[in-house]
């Protein structure tokens, strides 16, 4: 799994476990629908850190709680 696929797939896991969707936290956290769409689908290349930072304000978590998950710790080496 790459790093962007990984954030995709841990905004889709707290989308769930917060019983909201994409669109509500777009509009939420004040995130451009278009941008969370992006990441999701894989087209954002390099999703910011503020924007990931807004998107954890919306989840009421952590940076630190976004990235402490199986999604993160698994990942392969991406510089080769």
């Amino acid at each position: 799994m790459k790093t962007r696929e990984a954030v995709a797939q841990r905004i889709l896991m707290l989308c769930k476990q917060n019983c909201m969707t994409p669109n509500a936290l777009a509009n939420l956290t004040g995130v451009p629908q278009s941008t969370v769409k992006s990441i999701l689908n894989g087209e954002s290349q390099n999703p910011g850190i503020v924007t990931i930072k807004k998107l954890c304000d919306g989840f009421e978590i952590t940076l630190s709680e976004f990235f402490n998950t199986v999604f993160f710790n698994d990942l392969e080496q991406e510089i080769k």
